[in-house]
């Protein structure tokens, strides 16, 4: 495809005006320009231009498409249209989530010849993985994470549906952290643990002498959390008498303490989480449905464990240097690796915190073998198995060595697809594994 120079000189030069990292890249992935604000803070110094942007972003040999990831190249070539997409990129801080927005170049033709990508990091993301425990890069993670990213910036109420354990309330803190009121407190309510006579009084604070015992006038959580983020934890359980006053605060951003008749303004945003059906507790009479409707604005599902693949050791790594406390910083065993890694993990991120954690205390010297595990779990829990990274198979991977690794890809007759589900990886690890050998 013949370059027009005239029309490449004008890109350039209106790349060199926006703040914010931006590259040109052509049809075939090249990187044709990268304005300053690119150069400065992703690549630091790193020569760009004639590279492919997959080797640059990711360190990978093929397009994002080809190694689990979600291409926003292909898919723009798909549908014609601009596209945005979360991907975890090297950058000269390390890696870290950016938001992508690629926009197609038409010539005089209508057809496309070259890409704009604009990125931006998640503000605050670099330090949520370390702080808050947000961290992955399955693509049942990223997925979950892409949507955090787009409703963060809005103040719709936010609905985290998943099985006890998943981090729900870090995902709430983070859809905070990541949102315009992030300098304003953020404030979680356990709806499970708050009896029915006193929910009232906790959401919406009270008078002086509103009821036996109230000697004082009390602020309540709603108050608390002004201009804020207002976190309700395990929404099923709040009782039916205080949904509607609920409701009243969604719908019309006002509320009363008890014993006072005055209104009050409340400025809060609501994100809920729940591990229980709400569609069938409406059904059944025991949720409002109204109310229903005006917290699942936005639902976002957070994965369990057991489809998150790699996540399991990554976040295995992680969480040792936070339970191994006064003792020496302990390593997984490859055998003890093998079994975290095909656990079913029923209770969750949760679950794996435990087990470490115990495994820390049995464990007397700097690593941990079968032994420092409860390996009697696996009988009351089926090992996993997910159409995303199925268990290991046939050659006992991840526990072999690299030479057997090397063996079964040289021997395997198939598609990279078929070898990742015989070896029993995802295609991104597989394709990660490959990458270390061929280095």
């Amino acid at each position: 495809m013949a370059v027009n120079q005239a029309f490449l000189a004008e890109l350039v030069s209106f790349l060199e005006t926006f703040p914010e990292p931006h590259i040109l890249c052509d049809r075939d992935y090249r990187i044709l320009a990268a304005n300053a604000a690119y150069r400065a803070n992703w690549v630091d110094q790193i020569e760009v231009v004639g590279r492919k942007c997959f080797e640059v972003s990711h360190r990978y040999t093929v397009p994002c498409d080809q190694a689990g990831e979600s291409c926003p190249l292909q898919r723009s070539l798909q549908s014609g249209r601009r596209e945005r997409v979360l991907h975890l990129h090297y950058t000269s801080r390390g890696e870290s989530f950016e938001n992508i927005e690629l926009s197609p170049i038409r010539d005089a033709s209508g057809a496309i010849v070259y890409y704009v990508e604009k990125l931006e990091p998640l503000p605050g993301a670099s330090s949520l993985g370390d702080v808050q425990g947000l961290i992955g890069r399955s693509p049942a993670f990223v997925k979950m994470m892409e949507l955090v990213a787009r409703v963060a910036p809005s103040d719709a109420s936010v609905l985290l549906q998943g099985e006890s354990g998943t981090g729900k309330e870090l995902v709430a803190n983070a859809i905070h952290q990541l949102s315009r009121r992030a300098k304003h407190p953020f404030v979680a309510v356990d709806c499970s643990g708050l009896p029915e006579t006193l929910f009232e009084s906790a959401l919406f604070g009270h008078e002086r002498g509103a009821f036996t015992g109230a000697t004082t006038r009390t602020t309540g959580l709603v108050e608390a959390a002004s201009g804020g983020t207002l976190f309700l934890d395990e929404l099923g359980d709040i009782p039916l008498s205080i949904q509607v006053k609920l409701l009243r605060l969604l719908e019309t951003g006002t509320y009363r303490r008890v014993g006072s008749p005055e209104l009050r303004k409340a400025e809060v945003r609501v994100v809920s989480a729940t591990h229980r059906p709400l569609t069938e507790m409406v059904s059944e009479g025991l949720f409002r449905q109204d109310l229903f409707y005006r917290l699942n604005i936005f639902p976002i599902h957070l994965p369990p464990l057991r489809q998150r693949g790699e996540d399991v050791l990554l976040l295995a790594e992680t969480l040792l240097d936070r339970v191994s406390g006064s003792h020496l910083r302990s390593r997984l065993s490859p055998e003890a690796a093998a079994w975290l890694r095909g656990y079913h993990y029923p209770g969750n991120v949760r679950e794996l915190r435990n087990i470490l954690e115990r495994a820390c205390l049995l464990c007397d010297g700097d690593e941990i073998h079968l032994q420092h595990l409860p390996v009697e779990l696996a009988a009351a829990s089926p090992l996993r198995t997910s159409a995303e990274d199925p268990p290991p198979a046939k050659h006992d991977f991840p526990d072999c060595h690299s030479v057997s690794f090397e063996e079964a890809v040289r021997d395997f007759k198939g598609s990279r697809k078929a070898l990742a589900s015989h070896l029993g990886l995802s295609e991104r690890t597989l394709y990660r594994r490959l990458k270390t050998v061929d280095a």
